[in-house]
């Protein structure tokens, strides 16, 4: 089941995606130590990186806990782009990823991201100039294409295999498609015809149904996992071990999903700083605690709070009485 993408062996093809304020370090640490194959940063600008701008250096710290680890990064400038790489290798990633499917606008606006897949030539260069100048690997995250009439994906794929990218990330849809309609699962089977490389499907794997489903259907070696570790940092333990053995895994009890909700959000005062820690866990404690009884009331509260340690006095008082319904308390 293990992927060999260059020197770097990923024992489980199971990864989690780059995600803009999500998969900063103490979530990839989470969701590592809970069995994901990889974990990539958050999306990463080359030029920030290299004014060692602090905030992207937060972005981009990683840790012995979560190895091996992808570093991506997003550029229009081979020259820069590869001295990002150089700096990234430099501070211990194990992978070096392209972002070419980032449709956000004001990526694309600087020619980066998605915008590269309208650019073969310059996105040429850019694949070329991070190649060498670092003997990690380097692989490449993309989309089917710019829009519905250049669908160049496989293309494109091949362009980066012949100049020596050692793994392709698809989320299936276009730019233009941004997070609209459905991941088109069977066009990543194209991608996979087009190359020997191995290609890991992404986009709408939310169940483990759609795992089955998208494996079948684009012929991809993995999955790439973004929303639907939403609240759920434990869901790609839970398809490591549908691909093994086929068993469906229940999500944890309601007290290990409180001591893990806790613990994550310890992690994240502690990684930046306690005022800003606690503004940044409102979404994951919003997605932790969703479908949960009285948890539209009990999210409302906590958005209001602004002395840390009483959040986690909050969110003591609504687990507990849950867990003590469920016997587990």
């Amino acid at each position: 089941m293990s992927i060999q993408v260059g020197s770097v062996r990923i024992k489980e093809p199971v990864i989690l995606a780059p995600m803009s304020g999500v998969s900063d370090l103490p979530f990839r640490r989470l969701v590592k130590g809970l069995g994901a194959g990889l974990v990539v940063s958050e999306m990463i600008a080359s030029q920030a990186m290299i004014r060692q701008n602090r905030k992207t250096l937060k972005m981009a710290t990683n840790c012995a806990e979560e190895f091996p680890m992808a570093v991506q990064l997003a550029g229009c400038e081979p020259a820069v782009m590869a001295e990002a790489a150089k700096l990234n290798a430099d501070r211990g990633a194990a992978i070096i990823d392209i972002n070419m499917g980032c449709p956000v606008k004001k990526v694309v606006n600087g020619h980066a991201g998605s915008a590269l897949m309208r650019e073969e030539d310059r996105a040429a260069r850019i694949l070329d100039a991070v190649v060498k100048a670092v003997d990690l690997p380097v692989t490449l995250k993309m989309r089917t294409g710019w829009d519905d009439e250049s669908r160049n994906a496989p293309h494109l794929a091949k362009i980066a295999e012949d100049i020596g990218i050692q793994m392709i990330t698809v989320h299936g849809r276009t730019r233009c498609q941004f997070y609209n309609g459905k991941s088109d699962w069977d066009f990543i089977a194209r991608i996979k015809e087009s190359v020997k490389l191995p290609v890991i499907a992404n986009g709408d794997i939310i169940t483990l149904d759609d795992v089955n489903v998208v494996l079948k259907r684009s012929h991809a070696d993995g999955v790439m996992i973004g929303r639907g570790t939403y609240g759920k940092p434990w869901f790609l333990r839970q398809i490591i071990e549908f691909l093994k053995t086929g068993l469906r895994l229940p999500d944890p009890p309601l007290s290990a999903q409180f001591d893990t909700l806790c613990s994550h959000y310890v992690d994240m005062l502690h990684h930046y700083g306690r005022e800003s820690g606690m503004r940044m866990a409102r979404k994951h404690v919003g997605w932790y605690t969703k479908g949960l009884p009285n948890s539209a009331e009990f999210r409302a509260a906590i958005n209001k709070i602004s002395d840390p340690d009483q959040v986690l006095s909050v969110i003591d008082g609504f687990y507990r009485p849950l867990c003590q319904r469920t016997g587990v308390a």
